[in-house]
């Protein structure tokens, strides 16, 4: 099994941290199964299996296709050869620099041996043979290169000329490279000096013995004038060389300060967007908030996310900016289907493959376009866009698409790079409200189950909990109660009546009248009802939902039980599902009665308000009870 060392992988880690800063190296290791500690450990060794997905994680992510020749040119950088390295190197011919391969830091793998050939002083034969049952990937071999280009580089300014003509990716027995640098005048002028300065004293000694007076008289001033006429020379082009290495240096350094500010504000926008939506529970309220941050602080015309939908068979739009009414229209009558193979669409594609695509002439893509998918884009306008996929722990859950139809502003890398980062932010976050959203969906209906528990005791009463939960949230409303708070309302309302499961059915059914002492039981509820609910861990504001449902049937005058609170002293929650259930009770059958009319009911309940019931919550009750039921029973919004 061919293995790799950690260094090499040190070489990506640094090179995302410095130059794409956006991208998550825990997310890139842990999708290759490494460990951070593991890349530390320079003496560890990976296999080609995890080599392939960290490099498959860093394309993604990082959006560049041709980061292994990046991290090439990179791994020969002073900051990673190490300076004692870079001295000796720099008194070194380039041809000693491709010989040292395979014996120093250069030396990744243990899959592959290097053999170097000298063809003359400005060219050499580097030819890397694969260990056998060995099979290295296409991106190993632009890594190669784009490290021989940085050895190159750090003796001459320009990028030396590599061929290629053995490939083992193209069936060939090895790799074979054959570099070519160029000798700069520098470098000719240095040598001839070099050479000059000790031929000249070697002439000049031979001479002085032969003819002294000869020596002194005439050849030592001509030499003298050729080994300084020499040494001015040299040291012009050296100064001449050096000041376009330093006006190179200057134009590399603005270009990587202008980077590093691309890459700083795309980490900005992309943690702002981050911790914007980290706490949103549902996925409306993270593309809504996706949507508007990124309205604000980006520099598109349009942008839209499509989701998956649950089956993975096609793409939706969800939501976006930008678009006109009549764009909006299209975006949301089209589908794009996943489950053909055969499907050419660019997101389809991206979607698919977890791909980045960087598109600046749709033209050129035309040929491998569906039909379809060229009519959609030109019913949008479209000329040019970056396409992202939006993936989470490995899936693709949707596509992120950008584009420019106003401004013509040109896309370029740095843009993929943005969205590829906010893509995997929407990606986590997503799947965060997705978790969120079925644990509220599991807890909502835990807590259906245990109200209809109460009421399938007794098909009279069966409905009762729901009832009452929908008058007082309809209260809430009707007081603009926050939404917490109106949650909360909910739950405690849904359970008010728990602890009925501790009264006997033979008093809960009893037809007649109930006796004092039964009816003292079905006093009891109340009570039961806060110390079962007690024993549920509520959180937060939901901590006050025993004490507001074990409070139901207090009484503003002090009659109520099961304490005998009065006024403010009882909870405004209990106040309102007191109101509540005290309407839907006269108005359903019971064993004892028959159902009182809706005029009446709210008459007597108008009648007990300030005595027992809470008058702004009562009439809060018949404003929610006009708007939504009066119509439905008496085909009337007002009594008569």
């Amino acid at each position: 099994m061919p293995l790799y060392n950690s260094r090499g992988i040190n070489v990506y880690v640094k090179l995302l941290n410095q130059r794409y800063p956006h991208v998550n190296i825990r997310e890139v290791l842990n999708y290759a199964k490494m460990a951070p500690y593991e890349v530390a450990d320079q003496a560890h060794w990976f296999t080609q299996k995890q080599i392939n997905r960290f490099y498959e994680k860093c394309v993604q992510l990082s959006g560049n296709e041709n980061i292994a020749r990046e991290a090439g040119r990179y791994a020969a950088t002073p900051e990673l050869v190490g300076a004692l390295e870079q001295v000796v190197f720099g008194q070194i011919s380039p041809s000693r620099a491709y010989e040292l391969i395979g014996k120093t830091a250069y030396s990744y793998a243990r899959s592959s041996r290097y053999k170097t050939k000298k063809i003359s002083s400005s060219s050499v034969e580097i030819t890397a043979i694969q260990e056998e049952g060995v099979v290295e990937k296409l991106y190993q071999c632009q890594n190669r290169i784009g490290l021989f280009e940085a050895i190159a580089m750090g003796y001459t300014s320009q990028l030396p000329q590599i061929e290629h003509p053995e490939c083992v990716f193209k069936g060939d027995k090895c790799c074979r490279y054959i570099i070519t640098w160029e000798k700069t005048a520098f470098y000719v002028w240095k040598r001839v000096r070099n050479i000059s300065t000790p031929l000249s004293f070697f002439l000049l000694l031979i001479c002085f013995f032969l003819k002294p007076h000869l020596a002194l008289a005439i050849l030592l001033p001509v030499l003298l004038i050729i080994v300084l006429g020499l040494s001015r020379i040299v040291d012009f082009l050296e100064k001449k060389e050096l000041r376009s290495s330093l006006n190179m240096l200057r134009d590399s350094t603005d270009k990587l300060l202008e980077q590093i500010d691309i890459n700083y504000n795309n980490t900005t926008i992309t943690n702002e967007i981050g911790q914007s939506i980290s706490r949103r529970t549902t996925i409306d309220d993270v593309l809504d908030k996706v949507i508007q941050i990124s309205q604000k602080r980006l520099n598109y015309d349009r942008y839209l996310i499509l989701l998956a939908d649950k089956d993975k068979t096609r793409l939706a739009f969800r939501t976006g900016f930008g678009y006109s009414q009549e764009y909006i229209s299209i975006l949301t009558n089209t589908t794009f289907n996943l489950d053909r193979p055969d499907s050419k669409g660019t997101f389809v594609v991206s979607f698919r493959e977890q791909k980045p695509f960087l598109i600046n002439d749709i033209n050129e893509i035309e040929e491998n376009l569906s039909p379809r998918s060229l009519l959609f884009a030109k019913k949008l306008g479209t000329l040019s866009f970056v396409c992202c996929p939006i993936i989470c722990d490995g899936d693709s859950i949707g596509v992120l698409a950008v584009d420019n139809i106003k401004s013509k502003k040109i896309l370029v890398q740095s843009d993929m790079s943005l969205l590829m980062g906010i893509a995997s932010v929407i990606g986590i976050s997503i799947r965060n409200a997705e978790l969120m959203e079925g644990r509220e969906r599991q807890y909502r209906s835990i807590l259906q189950v245990l109200a209809a528990s109460i009421d399938a005791r007794d098909p009279l009463t069966a409905g009762h909990s729901e009832k009452v939960t929908e008058y007082s949230l309809g209260i809430c409303d009707e007081m603009g109660l926050a939404r917490d708070y109106r949650e909360m309302i909910r739950v405690a309302a849904l359970l008010h009546d728990y602890g009925k499961l501790g009264v006997p059915d033979s008093i809960l059914k009893k037809p007649g009248e109930l006796t004092k002492e039964e009816y003292h039981i079905v006093q009891t509820h109340a009570q039961k009802t806060k110390e079962i609910l007690e024993e549920i861990n509520f959180e937060g504001i939901l901590s006050q939902v025993p004490q507001i449902a074990g409070s139901h049937h207090e009484k503003l005058d002090g009659s109520g039980y099961p304490d005998g609170l009065t006024g403010e002293a009882i909870p405004l929650g209990a106040r309102i599902i007191a109101v509540a259930d005290f309407f839907e009770a006269i108005t359903a059958e019971r064993h004892y009665r028959g159902p009182m009319p809706v005029e009446e009911a709210l008459e007597l309940l108008n009648k007990e308000s300030e005595k027992h019931f809470d008058s702004k919550i009562v009439a809060a009750f018949i404003q929610f009870f006009k708007k939504n039921y009066l119509k439905k029973f008496y085909g009337r919004n007002e009594f008569s």
